[in-house]
């Protein structure tokens, strides 16, 4: 008798099912993905990230591994804590990991990403990233700035001096320091200094209020569908203030140069800054790239809130050494010997000043202005390590935070002791990955060598010039060292310090 035709469906509907899943497996044993932590419907590892994720991502790590594959709503994020992934994503497929994710906030603020550290790798990444580094970040251009690193930290002097010949010696460190950034970065990008008594404009008061929310999370980037609560809790609200705010402040500092600009011819000799640089080349005569007035909004922008890591890294440095006396004392000594007796200190004399390098090295490392670096999106499938899949479209964190603590690398890694890179070749440049405080590869900071200038010069005259301790009844272990949230990672207290001047 002959079997009816669908009688034959149900065994080959098994067949299928047992065929799809031999070649699933087959395909996951072949394609390993990094190991997990357990996560939740919907949000996934959302929950796990904590107020200080660089710090919740290394607890992670140390269960999981120093490569972690995490869910942040549907979207994959890898999380590399340890130099050999640092080194294979930033070096050996740097290429691949060389594009960025999308940020809805960062795509308002820096006019639709078209910066230099969120756009999307491409030729326009390329053009824009070649006018910054060319007119603004080489070594020559860098050098060329010489006079403007000296005079400012010359004019912070005068004004702690100031400070301390009041009736108190007793000055908020930090906001010299943060003045002094920003007053370097104003005067070589925009010609010069921008404070609300001179110029009516608070330029480091709009900063504050950018950089706090260019690190934010955005829970409408990993869940679209949530987006809705942006709109409660006032972020979509904030974000476009402050981006009108800083908006109105570029319109008029390039404004005010073009205005300069058609009656230079009669002022012959006047010196050019950045804004003038990027305002010839708008026009594409000079690259054959027309830059647009949003782009250059957006480098001058990004070039303004560079001030802001420099700063950090001064705060930090500050605050160890009034932890440590014994380092700040063998600093001190370094610099004024070095400094053989002069009033001044010059660049020259940073040359040969080794433990005031270790000094910076080492706060680096315990204190990456970035703790987590800018993330990076793979643009194709890569195998990782040599052993696990990624899957393209993967966003990729490294947590330079946890490598600068791997015990595997550094002895006693939680010790501030700058005396371990004494005689040490590691440098923070990209090519030793147990150090990345400013990235490495394609997407490194090009900017690493105007924060180092910064840093150095106004490190050595602050120690040649006074004497810090801190005020009475305030024991070195009792100075507040929380830090604040947001990518960028400052100490969250103002503080206040002795300062005493020793020449």
């Amino acid at each position: 008798m002959d079997l009816p035709w669908y009688s034959l469906l149900i065994p080959l509907l098994v067949f299928i099912f047992f065929l799809h899943q031999w070649f699933f497996t087959t395909s996951n044993v072949q394609k390993k993905l990094p190991p997990s932590p357990r996560k939740l419907p919907i949000i996934g590892n959302l929950h796990q990230l904590g107020s200080h994720p660089h710090r919740s991502l290394h607890k992670l790590s140390e269960k999981h591994g120093p490569v972690m594959l995490l869910h942040l709503g549907s979207k994959p994020m890898l999380i590399a804590s340890s130099v050999e992934a640092a080194r294979d994503i930033m070096k050996t497929h740097d290429l691949i990991w060389a594009s960025r994710p999308k940020s809805s906030i960062v795509d308002r603020l820096f006019y639709r990403s078209k910066d230099v550290a969120f756009s999307p790798f491409g030729e326009y990444w390329r053009q824009v990233r070649s006018i910054m580094v060319l007119n603004l970040l080489s070594s020559n251009r860098v050098q060329s700035f010489r006079g403007v690193r000296e005079d400012e930290t010359t004019n912070m002097i005068a004004k702690i001096r100031q400070g301390c010949d009041s009736s108190s010696s007793i000055i908020y460190l930090g906001d010299h320091l943060c003045a002094l950034t920003n007053n370097i970065i104003s005067r070589v990008a925009f010609g010069r200094t921008y404070n609300e008594r001179e110029s009516g404009i608070d330029a480091q008061a709009i900063l504050a209020e950018f950089v706090e929310l260019v690190g934010r999370f955005n829970v409408g980037d990993y869940i679209p569908w949530l987006k809705w609560i942006n709109k409660i809790t006032g972020l979509d609200t904030k974000v476009e203030k402050v981006a009108k705010k800083l908006d109105t402040f570029l319109e008029s500092v390039i404004e005010e140069h073009i205005i300069r600009n058609e009656k230079r011819k009669y002022r012959a000799g006047e010196a050019e800054d950045f804004v003038d640089v990027l305002l010839e080349i708008q026009n594409g005569k000079e690259t054959g790239f027309p830059l647009q007035r949003d782009s250059l909004k957006a480098i001058l922008l990004e070039s303004f809130g560079a001030a802001t890591d420099t700063y950090t890294t001064l705060d930090w440095t500050m605050a160890e050494l009034l932890r440590q006396p014994r380092t700040m004392e063998t600093l001190q000594n370094e610099v004024r010997q070095l400094a053989q007796g002069k009033s001044e200190i010059t660049e020259d004399d940073l040359k040969n000043m080794q433990y005031l390098r270790a000094v910076i090295k080492e706060s680096l490392r315990l204190h990456p202005p970035d703790p987590l670096l800018l993330p990076r999106e793979s643009m194709e499938d890569v195998n990782l390590l040599g052993y696990y899949h990624i899957p393209a479209k993967t966003q990729a964190i490294i947590n330079a935070w946890a490598i600068g603590r791997d015990p595997l690398l550094w002895e006693n890694p939680e010790e501030y002791r700058p005396e371990r890179f004494l005689n040490c070749d590691i440098d923070v440049k990209g090519l030793n990955f147990e150090l990345i405080p400013f990235g490495a590869g394609r997407r490194g900071c090009p900017g690493s060598s105007f924060a180092i200038a910064v840093i150095e010069l106004a490190l050595a005259k602050l120690v040649h010039k006074f004497n810090f301790a801190l005020p009475e009844g305030l024991k070195p272990e009792d100075l507040d060292m929380t830090e604040s949230i947001g990518m960028t990672t400052r100490r969250k207290s103002p503080w206040l310090v002795v300062a005493t001047p020793c020449t």
